[in-house]
């Protein structure tokens, strides 16, 4: 399968990212010129994450690690928020029970509106009290939901 990464130019046209990519492009745009009627061609594309909201993300998890008392590991902490959302498929574990692992959230794995969708199911679950009573136990609910909005207020 051909790959081909796009950006509009001075000019405003769509061209390659760079000199393979504007190869690529020119054998695309031959290949619809050449295209019979009658014949088909497929395509896939992805718009990629905005590179601003996936520092926002991870500096709002940075904000949470900092903040909480349980996970002394940031990455864990993340995986067990990804899985909180819904960001997860379940396996057989070992014993015959079904375990949740985390999908990928990696750069290339999801494009923006994906990973938008992830952070909203993150940001919803933080709210809930199974996720705050977890992260804060020795606060008070009241106490557990003021550090949750506190921290969100920040990055909303």
């Amino acid at each position: 399968m051909s790959k081909v990464i796009l950006r509009k130019d001075e000019t405003g046209k769509l061209a390659g990212l760079d000199d393979k990519n504007e190869r690529a492009y020119a054998r695309f745009r031959k290949q619809l010129g050449e295209l019979q009627i009658g014949e088909t061609l497929a395509f896939e594309f992805k718009i990629p994450r905005s590179p601003r909201f996936h520092r926002r993300h991870f500096a709002m998890l940075g904000a949470f690690f900092a903040a909480q008392e349980v996970f002394d590991d940031a990455d864990r902490m993340r995986k067990w928020l990804e899985t909180g959302a819904g960001h997860c498929e379940f396996v057989p574990g070992p014993r015959g029970d079904w375990i949740a692992m985390p999908k990928s959230i990696a750069y290339e794995a999801l494009e923006d509106s994906d990973f938008r969708e992830v952070h909203q199911s993150i940001v919803k679950f933080l709210r809930e009290p199974h996720a705050y009573r977890f992260l804060w136990p020795h606060l008070d609910d009241a106490g557990r939901e003021r550090m949750v909005e506190s921290i969100l207020a920040e990055f909303e």
